[in-house]
């Protein structure tokens, strides 16, 4: 039994046979041919790029049919790039200065262009360069005339493992015989990963070498939510997922019944659960599954799937778009969180900062650029006369940072006024706390903010020293731990003597191990991933607040996380029955 940690790019856990994709990496050998035959060899080659670019056209309408338009325009890159004359020309000048055959010439063109792009110290543009490998196989298969393998005739579910999962090939998945991904290379963010989650496919990334260590047909367990993989697992560890798997999917029967049922305490305390998305799309499947509206919309992603930056209107609309799919409930709408491991080519973003987390990011590197901010700013604004949207600013260590973003939005909201633009008077404004800074300031801050979200992620990270992606050190990232905590319990007090309303909105927020806790510590306000919110409001409506006090009262009187964590997974056990994770 072998157990390898990557990357949660999808979570949920899927258990059956490993089926090993063929790289298909295609050995194209030097060919040249006679120069009578170079005006066929430039008919093929065009032929198969006309083709091609059918294919990805209509891939891009199955895909916003199936996923919705934003995550269609994944494609656009493809459709784009293979329909660059520059391309074409490139290739058909080989064929006629050196009579190389079309697959030969077409595969000279694509290496220089992936030699491009690594070149760039942009890891946008390094995640492209996958993009460019699939673009190249689909081209190669219409001028060597070979059959793409179908994943849709599969006799059986399995769990596929590959080096890498373009999203031409993850479009297509189905859910019933595609039950987990497991991937060598990619991150959290990459296209492969955003349509896993949309599909609902358990998949781990960033695996290294996973494919080594997999020949087909032994039994994988995939833990999407804990980035894990367990090859041939014993029978003991099989049940054990099989339990897990049988308590996700009675909480997603038990979320049809509970859809519309408050999350409410036995005892009649209402507690608020949203959900974080990434996407416009994903608005209206959070509203599905039981949320009452959305604590965090990420909205990099826009500027991080486009090789432009996106114009107020493209903005303007995405926003739009997932406030009229949630009706009247709110949507949080978080500023613009660039930087660290989150660049933007279109903005000419590099990771040559000596420690980019520390660095020029978030709303440091907005402010640095009012321009680009105040067009953000003007998107959501005006989004805002058709819903309850607020504006949330991330990142945030001083009050002049923070007086600095509102004077920004008030400028923002009197140039529309003056241009006769709507947009919602007062809308409510709060601010992410994710630094010890903010949690330290929060009294301050509190008094002028309409509300406080803490970012249990990003306030681990600081507060602990340390970086939960570096596996030499990730074991001592600890969300548990009694300084982060009481950072947050810090910040729930400013809340509730300023009655400004405090949310949890970082992976805290939708584990089960601390949800108890959270509620028991004062907070009113959880948003988590869509998948999470079934088990959640699931304990919420088991365990009465007085319980949850309680818990919370002993968890704060200790002080190492090691005591913490057995403690809260033994009244777990004890309140709810069966292990949690952490």
């Amino acid at each position: 039994m072998i157990s390898k940690y990557g990357v949660s790019a999808s979570p949920g856990v899927a258990i059956g046979p490993a089926l090993v994709l063929d790289a298909e990496e295609y050995r194209i050998p030097r060919r040249t041919v006679d120069p009578a035959q170079t005006p066929r060899q430039i008919e093929v080659l065009q032929e198969a790029l006309e083709t091609s670019r059918q294919e990805v056209s209509e891939l891009r309408s199955a895909a916003a049919r199936k996923l919705g338009e934003q995550t269609a325009d994944i494609f656009a890159f493809h459709e784009g790039f293979i329909a660059d004359p520059k391309l074409a020309a490139e290739a058909i000048g080989l064929i006629q200065s050196k009579h190389f055959a079309a697959a030969y010439a077409f595969a000279q063109v694509m290496s220089k262009r992936r030699q491009m792009f690594q070149s760039v110290a942009v890891e946008y543009l390094k995640e492209r360069v996958r993009d460019l490998f699939d673009i190249e196989k689909r081209v190669l298969r219409h001028i060597l005339g070979r059959a793409r393998e179908d994943l849709a005739r599969l006799t059986e579910p399995v769990v596929i493992v590959a080096h890498d999962i373009t999203p031409s090939q993850a479009v297509g998945f189905d859910r019933e015989t595609i039950l987990g991904l497991v991937i060598d290379v990619g991150g959290a963010t990459s296209h492969t990963a955003i349509i896993a989650r949309m599909l609902d496919i358990p998949t781990v990334v960033a695996l290294n070498d996973v494919t080594n260590q997999v020949s087909g047909g032994e039994t994988l367990i995939v833990d999407g939510g804990e980035g894990l993989v367990i090859v041939n697992p014993d029978e003991e560890t099989i049940t054990r997922y099989r339990g897990k798997q049988r308590r996700q999917t009675e909480a997603e029967v038990e979320l049809k019944l509970l859809r519309d049922a408050p999350a409410e305490t036995p005892d009649g305390q209402p507690i608020t659960l949203w959900c974080n998305i990434e996407l416009a799309d994903e608005a209206s499947k959070a509203i599905e599954r039981g949320a009452q509206g959305i604590g965090l919309y990420r909205t990099e992603f826009l500027f991080l799937a486009s090789e432009r930056v996106p114009t107020e209107e493209q903005q303007f609309e995405a926003f739009r778009s997932a406030v009229q799919s949630i009706g009247d409930r709110p949507l949080l709408i978080r500023t613009v969180d660039l930087g660290a491991d989150k660049l933007a080519p279109s903005l000419g973003m590099t990771a040559h900062e000596p420690n980019p987390v520390l660095g020029l990011r978030s709303l440091r590197y907005c402010l640095r650029n009012l321009d680009l901010f105040k067009t953000h700013l003007r998107a959501i604004l005006r989004a805002s006369a058709f819903g309850d949207v607020r504006i949330m600013f991330p990142m945030i260590t001083t009050l002049s940072e923070l007086r600095q973003a509102k004077s920004t939005l008030n400028d923002v909201a009197e140039d529309l006024e003056e241009e006769g633009l709507a947009f919602r008077r007062n809308v409510p404004v709060g601010m992410m706390v994710e630094t010890p800074a903010a949690a330290m300031l929060s009294s301050s801050f509190a008094r002028e903010v309409d509300f406080m979200s803490v970012g249990t992620n990003d306030l681990t990270q600081y507060t602990l020293a340390v970086d939960r992606a570096n596996e030499r050190v990730a074991h001592l990232y600890s969300q548990h731990n009694p300084a982060v905590l009481r950072l947050i319990r810090q910040v729930i007090l400013a809340g509730l003597r300023t009655q400004t309303t405090v949310s949890i909105c970082g992976e805290m927020a939708g584990n089960p191990l601390y949800c108890l806790l959270l509620v028991g510590m004062g907070v009113r306000n959880l948003s988590m991933s869509p998948k999470n919110v079934p088990e959640i409001k699931r304990l919420i409506r088991g365990v009465p607040l007085a319980e949850c006090k309680r818990i919370a009262a002993k968890t704060l009187r200790l002080d190492s996380d090691r005591q913490i964590l057995s403690f809260l997974k033994g009244e777990h056990l004890r309140l709810i029955g069966g292990e949690v994770s952490e």
